[in-house]
């Protein structure tokens, strides 16, 4: 941990809450408590913050006006009274159009696939937007408020991927440019007559052919699916450059263009049409502003916390502003968009996962000073400034408040869009409208919202040596001295925490909603019950494609967390791909992941199946694009694929685990996937869902039972989590997940309520292996210390066997066999998961019985056009 976060936050006053051995905490009579002491969970709080999953808390400064799902993009009007808000999430994709006095909306379009892209013209009287996968924009007159004459402009066949990203009209507003992200190529578009013609082309080779949609198999039992991704990702050179943004410079005539992926920015020189010099900045830079006078351009760089500010007389970085709570931070701010004021004094940056927007005092080239800090709501992704500069404007992609949502759909029948209760369809954004007063009381009002930014930071990261038993094992710095030398990670798929342990009376679970109890988990049951049981315990992530990222390296970049809303919910051309996982350069974060942090540290480690991909036929050894996981995985390990048992994935784990007994060491760091409680629904042939989690169970049973016999024992500790707790219900939180800590070193018969989340495992894993944080998500955690106890039990387990049948499958008349014999199981969240649940509810509970409404955090927000202040 990087030495100002301890000696920072421990000036701030802040302290761990520690955990209780034996004892439950939370309202939970009817969960047969031990104990009526609240715990802290997320949501509301008493001091009118609210609490996220991920131990961080929102203080949102101004009016907050809901708008729709994963807003990216603001266009503001010209005329100031208007701004147009562009959303690209999982859900409907839309054009908002927001009256800024009267905080509310006043129209909105639905558009069928969007991304990033919207802009107004000069003169105020079009908006243009991106159209992605499409492979079109789209055109509208606007007056007062309205869009109409919507008119669609094709810049390719749309069976070509290019996917447009960022739009800009030219001054005379007769001609766009569009960015086209995955065809790494701009286009000039001539809209007089619709003539779109890709003029320059940034990386070699041709456009990528998009797949015709019967080579997409819907039958998992085929393998064209994995056929078609694998071409896709054949098509993904690694040092493609994935043009994000542009800016036109009347100025210079030239066009910038920010290369997502290669740390760059394009210059376009619009006299000659050439294509000339790149300029360095630093990694994904995404949105640029251009001062007035053009001799600034100020380029927000989302896998880094800065913004470069470079001379375009020469392309030289004047500056670099850092955004950063706390000097020195490793990366995670995720600077995503920047707004000058229109004196061009101050220049804000929004920062998408520390919740915040950061002011600077730009007015001295060269000499630019921090200002402070805005609070936002959950995930900024767009700033703007009115032209009266009275007002900023904030687009939160994931909402304002996270907490518990009671009304799911109806088992029995497919919900409407409006109410469908998939988590990723939740994330519900608003628009701040924050006033901006000047002088004095601007500095003063910048104190406040400071304060309330710091404020929102974890409520703890350490602990006094006082408060910690003598010789307790967990060190509180990287580099202190454990008794545990050997860490086991395991990481499992898809499951909430009432799914599987709302049975246990010891925690806070809800029986009615668990589906999965001690009949069909004993050894879940059991290692709760004998170890720690965790019930308050919380992932970052929305579904696998970010899950898998935060669980290994504790942030996901903005280029994930952008483009699994395509991936998932608008991916009827089959342009897009998993986007996380290995598969793309371009997702990995700056600081790396977990065997990144190992390697740095001379710590060995080894992969069973994380980040690698399965032989392209049975019997072909696995394989990784990773470099850093080059001779370090084993080959001979089968990653994700629900036709391949989780016992056979153990039994090697567990030969594996023999051989380096026979050989005298094991890796330090060893991370294993067991995969298949994801389940495939009721795919007739397939293993039912009781039948996968009996199988998940037992495996993870026998991988605990050998390694608590073995000669590792006495120094080992076993982290157990899931990627994503996804669409499960839980009374609680949609984030909300089973989790264990096992080991000679961990309580025994203990309940700890304390708030966690996959943050605080990774931190606890890299104190004891001496590791350095990668993002300040893993710095900030709150550890797991309260899991831990100084007097070691060294009791092996015992693993219990199945209980229930392991090779019953699906029969045709199953309920939902033919939904299900139409999802594609070949990777994780491929299936509608949605759809997935109400299937397993029914296979367990049976064809007639409803599923109760699910309960989930919901990013549950003011009605549209509320007038809310907190100012």
């Amino acid at each position: 941990m990087h030495r100002c976060y301890l000696t920072v936050l421990a000036a701030l006053g802040l302290s761990l809450l520690g955990c209780r051995s034996g004892s439950s905490a939370g309202p939970r009579a009817a969960a047969g408590s031990l104990s009526t002491e609240v715990a802290v969970v997320p949501g509301g709080q008493a001091d009118g913050s609210v609490l996220l999953p991920n131990q961080w808390s929102l203080r949102p400064a101004g009016k907050q006006v809901l708008v729709g799902d994963f807003p990216v993009s603001i266009a503001l009007h010209p005329g100031g009274r208007f701004a147009a808000v562009l959303h690209s999430g999982y859900g409907n994709h839309e054009v908002v159009i927001v009256d800024i006095p009267a905080a509310k909306v006043v129209s909105q379009v639905t558009l069928e696939e969007c991304f990033y892209g919207i802009t107004f013209s000069r003169d105020g009287r079009r908006l243009l937007t991106s159209g992605a996968g499409r492979e079109e924009i789209h055109l509208f007159n606007f007056q007062d408020g309205y869009l109409s004459g919507h008119q669609t402009v094709r810049l390719r066949d749309p069976r070509l991927r290019g996917v447009p990203s960022g739009v800009v009209f030219s001054p005379e507003g007769d001609t766009a440019y569009v960015a086209n992200l995955w065809g790494h190529r701009i286009s000039q578009v001539a809209l007089k007559d619709s003539r779109s013609v890709d003029r320059w082309i940034l990386a070699e080779g041709e456009l990528a052919v998009a797949l015709r949609s019967e080579d997409a198999a819907v039958n998992p039992d085929t393998d064209a699916i994995t056929k078609r991704s694998e071409a896709i990702l054949e098509l993904a050179r690694d040092d493609a450059p994935y043009p994000y943004g542009l800016v036109l410079d009347d100025v210079h005539q030239r066009l910038y263009v920010s290369l997502w992926a290669q740390s760059a920015v394009q210059v376009i020189d619009l006299k000659t049409g050439l294509a000339t010099a790149r300029w360095k900045v630093e990694e994904h830079p995404n949105e640029m502003v251009l001062s007035r006078d053009a001799k600034r351009l100020f380029v927000a760089n989302a896998n880094r916390n800065s913004v470069s500010v470079l001379d375009t007389a020469t392309g030289a970085l004047q500056e670099s502003l850092i955004a950063e709570l706390l000097p020195d931070s490793p990366p995670g701010s995720t600077p995503n968009s920047l707004a000058l004021s229109p004196d061009e004094k101050q220049l804000y940056v929004a920062n998408a996962n520390i919740n915040a927007v950061a002011v600077f005092d730009v007015s001295v080239p060269g000499k630019s000073r921090s200002l402070g800090f805005i609070p936002t709501g959950w995930y900024p992704t767009s700033v703007r400034v009115t032209p009266d500069g009275k007002s900023l404007l904030i687009a939160n992609g994931k909402g304002l408040i996270s907490k518990a949502n009671r009304h799911g759909p109806q088992a029995g029948r497919e919900a409407p869009a409006s109410v469908r209760e998939y988590i990723g369809g939740l994330l519900q954004g608003t628009l701040s409208i924050v006033p901006l007063p000047r002088g004095e009381k601007f500095e003063e009002q910048m104190k406040a919202h400071t304060a309330k930014v710091y404020a929102g930071m974890p409520a703890a990261v350490t602990n006094s040596a006082a408060n910690l038993e003598p010789g307790h094992p967990i060190p509180l710095a990287p580099g202190g001295v454990s008794p545990i030398r050997h860490v086991l990670y395991i990481l499992k798929e898809n499951r909430t925490y009432d799914q599987v342990l709302g049975d246990m009376r010891e925690g806070n679970g809800d029986p009615s909603l668990c589906i999965f109890p001690e009949r069909v988990t004993p050894n879940h049951h059991k290692l709760a019950r004998e170890f720690v049981l965790l019930d308050n315990f919380y992932v970052e992530s929305e579904v696998s494609a970010d899950g898998h990222e935060w669980s290994v390296g504790a942030y996901a970049t903005d280029f994930v967390e952008k483009m699994w809303p395509l991936s998932y919910g608008h991916n009827q051309q089959k342009k897009y791909t998993y986007p996380a996982e290995g598969n793309f350069n371009i997702a990995a974060p700056a600081g790396g992941y977990l065997w990144d942090r190992a390697k740095a540290a001379g710590v060995t480690y080894r992969s069973y199946g994380e980040f690698i991909r399965n032989g392209r036929k049975p019997g072909d050894p696995a394989y990784t694009r990773v470099a850093a996981l080059q001779g370090h995985f084993d080959p001979g390990f089968h990653g994700f694929d629900m036709d391949y048992s989780d016992l056979k994935r153990a039994d090697r784990f567990i030969h594996e685990l023999h051989r380096f007994e026979r050989e005298g060491e094991m890796p330090r760091l060893q991370i294993l996937r067991l995969g298949n409680d994801h389940t495939a629904g009721t795919s007739v042939g397939k293993p039912t869902p009781t039948a996968y989690l009996a199988e998940n169970d037992l495996a993870l049973g026998r991988v605990i039972e050998a390694v608590s016999h073995s000669k590792f024992w006495p120094n080992l500790a076993v982290f157990v989590v899931e990627d994503d707790a996804q669409n499960g219900p839980d009374h609680v939180d949609a984030h909300r997940t089973i989790a264990y800590v096992l080991g000679p070193h961990v309580k025994r018969r203990a309940v700890d309520s304390t708030l966690y989340s996959t943050a605080s495992m990774l931190r606890t894993m890299e104190l004891i292996l001496g590791l350095q944080p990668m993002s300040q998500f893993d710095a900030a955690a709150r550890p797991m210390l309260g899991c831990f106890t100084a007097r070691p039990d060294l009791r092996p387990y015992s693993h219990e066997p199945a209980r229930v049948s392991l090779t019953q499958t699906n029969l045709a008349v199953a309920w939902g066999a033919k939904a299900s014999g139409r999802m594609n199981f070949a990777r994780e969240d491929a299936a509608d998961d949605f759809q997935l649940n109400q299937i397993i509810w029914r296979s367990v509970k049976g064809p007639e019985s409803p599923m109760p409404a699910p309960v989930r955090a919901g990013f549950v927000l003011a009605k549209r056009g509320g007038d809310d202040d907190d100012d």
